[in-house]
């Protein structure tokens, strides 16, 4: 029997994928996957609706992009059709580099157009999530926010420079995280937020950096997912956002 639900945003990605795999081992939780492209399983041209898998512990929604507004009529509809907690909330959208956006590595390289795309994924968007879902959330029940951040976003561990706009993003995204933490200690307190750092991964957005990650270095996603997944059931709900990395040690901000 369903008592609890684990909600994926971003769930196309590859360690969302796998995040997903290892809840769906768990009978008692649902699953509801949130993404631009589910295109795997679901028939094309949808938009903001519900499609049970053959496994009905899973609901999918599809959104056509991430909007404000597309955001907020999609947590609206979670909150009416969802009835059992969510306990669990992973936010998995990044962005590293695509056609028009790679990571600088001089200054000469910064260009406002690709800062604004990569402040949009990971810092804006995300955050979006987090003020929408928090009135639904709010309650008795332990609930963990987990946000893909990165090591990069430390500011004091910055020591090679380079990748201005990811750095930048990040580490404006671990400030929201913990200014919004500062909030829910006073009023939702069941609440729980941790920027997560999960190493470095074997998907698309590593693979043009992986030439020299050491073989012991370089994680799974199956891996990541079964880190991930450990750390939010371990973590303490203390009313204070948590920096951490794939062994669940913490990062300085």
């Amino acid at each position: 029997m369903i008592n609890q639900q684990t909600l994926i945003i971003g769930a196309n990605s590859d360690i969302a994928k796998a995040i997903a795999k290892q809840v769906q081992l768990s009978p008692n939780t649902g699953l509801i996957l949130v993404s631009r492209d589910l295109s795997d399983d679901s028939p094309p041209q949808k938009s903001i609706a519900n499609s049970k898998l053959p496994n009905n512990n899973v609901t999918k929604i599809t959104v056509k992009d991430y909007q404000a507004n597309t955001i907020e009529k999609t947590v609206l509809q979670i909150a009416q059709e969802i009835h059992v907690p969510i306990t669990q909330v992973f936010i998995c959208n990044g962005l590293l580099h695509n056609n028009s956006v790679q990571p600088e590595k001089r200054l000469q390289e910064f260009s406002s157009s690709a800062f604004q795309q990569v402040m949009m994924v990971n810092a804006i968007i995300p955050m979006l999530w987090i003020q929408h879902l928090t009135p639904i959330l709010v309650g008795s029940m332990e609930t963990k926010i987990i946000v893909f951040s990165a090591r990069v976003g430390s500011i004091s561990d910055n020591r090679l420079g380079g990748w201005y706009s990811y750095r930048a993003s990040k580490s404006a995204l671990n400030m929201l995280l913990k200014t919004t933490a500062i909030e829910l200690a006073r009023c939702g307190k069941n609440i729980k937020i941790i920027a997560f750092h999960p190493g470095t991964t074997d998907t698309s957005l590593s693979k043009p950096f992986q030439k020299n990650v050491p073989s012991d270095k370089l994680f799974s996603c199956e891996f990541v997912a079964k880190q991930i997944l450990q750390i939010a059931e371990e973590t303490d709900v203390d009313g204070q956002a948590s920096y951490l990395d794939w062994q669940g040690k913490p990062i300085n901000w």
